[in-house]
C-alpha cells in the first residue's frame, strides 16, 4: 500500500476506510482497516457460505492473496446455528480464519430459494432446504445472527426481486429494502462491526437513484449494489453501476454483490467499485473451467489428454508449478477429489493475482493501459459472455 496521504478517510468504531489514488476513469485503490486485519482494495472475496471456501484450507486462501472472505448468515443460521458458533468464539475462531469476514444477510435467498420462501413486511419466511422447517428471518433476526457470528461487515436484510421484474415490483422492493435497512440500523452491533446498505431497483435507473438516495440518508458504513447479474444484459448492469456510483459518498466502500467473471471485475473496478464476491472461481474449478491470462481452459476436453504444459505457463501458482494439463484432466475425468482442489486453488490464485495487478496499475496511474492489455491477451470465446467494445 502506498505511504502517501489518503485522498479521503472515514472511520467508525475500530474500523476505517481510506482512498489513496483515483484514476481518470474512476478506478481507485484504498485500504479497509478492520480489527481482523487490513484489506487492500479493490478486493475480491472468495465465497464461503457454510463457513468454508469449498475444498480449500484457510492458509491456502491467504496464499492466494485474499484478506477477506464472504459467509452466509442464512446458511450458518440453519446449520450449525449462530448460537453454537458464538459459543465457539465466533466465526473467525470456529473456521480458523484470521482475516476479514463479510456476512450476507440472506436476502439473496429470496431469489435462489424462491420456491421455499414467503415475503411479508415482517421479514422473509423460509422453509429450510435441509429439513423443511419454517423459519422467519426478519431484519432484526438477520442482524442478531450476524452479530453473534462476529463478522466484520454485516449486510442489511434487503428485498432482492427476481429478474425480470416489473417496475412496480422493483419499486416495492426498493421501499421495503429501505424500511428494513432502518430496522437493521436499530439493532446494536459490536464495536468492530460495520453495516452496509444494499441498493436495489432492478434495471430501472430512476429506482436505483431512489434506492441509493434513501440509503445514503441513513449514513451507513458502506454501500452495496444488489440484484445484478441475475440475467440482465451486460450494458444494463454497467448502466446501473454507473447510476449508483455517481450518487454514493466517495469516502465509503462500494461493494458489487455476486458478480465475478474476470471481465466483470475489470469493468467494476473501472467504474469505481471496491469490493466483489462470487462463487465463479470455486464453482468453475469444481466443473473444470480454469481461468488463464489468455482466457479459459476446459480441462475435460480431449485435446488436453497428452498435454504436458501447465494450465497457464505465465501462472506462478503451486498447481501450475507442479502439474500438467494432462494430469489435471485425468483427475477430473476420474472424479478424483484432488483434481477439484487443484482446480479451485488455481482459479483462486488467478483471481488474487488479477486484483493485485489492478491495484498496482491504479497506483502506477496505468489502469487504462492495463485494461486494454487485459482484453488484448484474451481469446474470444463465443459461449462465454464477454464485454464488447468497452475499450477502444
Amino acid at each position: 500500500m502506498s505511504s502517501s496521504e489518503p485522498q479521503s478517510t472515514v472511520s467508525s468504531g475500530t474500523n476505517s476506510f481510506s482512498v489513496f489514488r483515483t484514476s481518470v476513469c474512476g478506478a481507485r485503490v484504498g485500504l479497509l482497516s478492520m480489527s481482523h486485519g487490513d484489506i487492500e482494495t479493490p478486493a475480491f472475496m472468495p465465497v464461503g457460505s457454510q463457513g468454508t471456501v469449498k475444498g480449500v484450507d484457510p492458509h491456502e486462501i491467504r496464499d492466494c492473496g485474499f484478506q477477506m472472505i464472504l459467509a452466509n448468515a442464512y446458511h450458518l443460521f440453519l446449520r450449525p446455528g449462530h448460537e453454537l458458533i458464538e459459543s465457539q468464539g465466533g466465526l473467525h475462531n470456529f473456521m480458523q480464519w484470521s482475516g476479514g469476514i463479510l456476512t450476507d444477510s440472506g436476502g439473496f435467498q429470496m431469489v435462489s430459494l424462491a420456491d421455499l420462501c414467503k415475503i411479508t413486511e415482517e421479514g422473509v419466511k423460509f422453509r429450510s432446504h435441509i429439513n423443511g422447517e419454517w423459519h422467519m428471518l426478519s431484519p432484526e433476526k438477520s442482524m442478531g445472527i450476524q452479530v453473534a457470528l462476529g463478522s466484520d461487515i454485516m449486510m442489511v436484510l434487503d428485498h432482492c426481486p427476481p429478474f425480470p421484474c416489473t417496475g412496480p415490483q422493483a419499486q416495492e422492493a426498493v421501499k421495503r429494502t429501505t424500511r428494513w435497512a432502518k430496522r437493521c440500523t436499530e439493532v446494536p452491533k459490536k464495536d468492530h462491526q460495520w453495516m452496509f446498505g444494499i441498493v436495489q431497483g432492478g434495471v430501472f435507473p430512476e429506482l436505483r437513484k431512489e434506492s441509493t438516495q434513501e440509503l445514503v440518508a441513513l449514513d451507513m458504513d458502506g454501500y452495496a449494489l444488489g440484484g445484478l447479474s441475475l440475467g440482465e444484459e451486460k450494458p444494463a448492469m454497467f448502466e446501473m453501476i454507473e447510476t449508483v456510483v455517481s450518487l454514493l459518498p466517495p469516502d465509503r466502500p462500494r461493494y458489487l454483490m455476486g458478480v465475478g467473471l474476470p471481465e466483470d471485475l475489470v469493468e467494476g473496478v473501472a467504474r469505481g467499485l471496491d469490493l466483489f464476491d462470487c462463487v465463479i472461481p470455486t464453482r468453475h474449478g469444481r466443473t473444470g473451467w480454469l481461468f488463464t491470462s489468455t482466457g479459459r481452459v476446459l480441462i475435460k476436453q480431449a485435446r488436453y489428454k497428452q498435454d504436458p504444459n501447465p494450465i497457464d505457463p505465465t501462472c506462478e501458482c503451486p498447481v501450475c508449478q507442479r502439474f500438467s494439463r494432462a494430469y489435471l484432466r485425468h483427475l477430473f475425468i476420474s472424479r478424483e477429489m484432488l483434481g477439484v482442489r487443484l482446480n479451485t486453488v488455481h482459479n483462486l490464485w488467478y483471481y488474487g493475482k488479477l486484483m493485485a495487478e489492478m491495484r498496482q496499475a491504479i497506483r502506477d496511474n496505468q489502469f487504462e493501459d492495463y485494461r486494454k492489455e487485459f482484453y488484448r491477451r484474451r481469446e474470444p470465446v463465443t459461449s462465454e459472455p464477454l464485454v464488447q467494445d468497452v475499450v477502444k
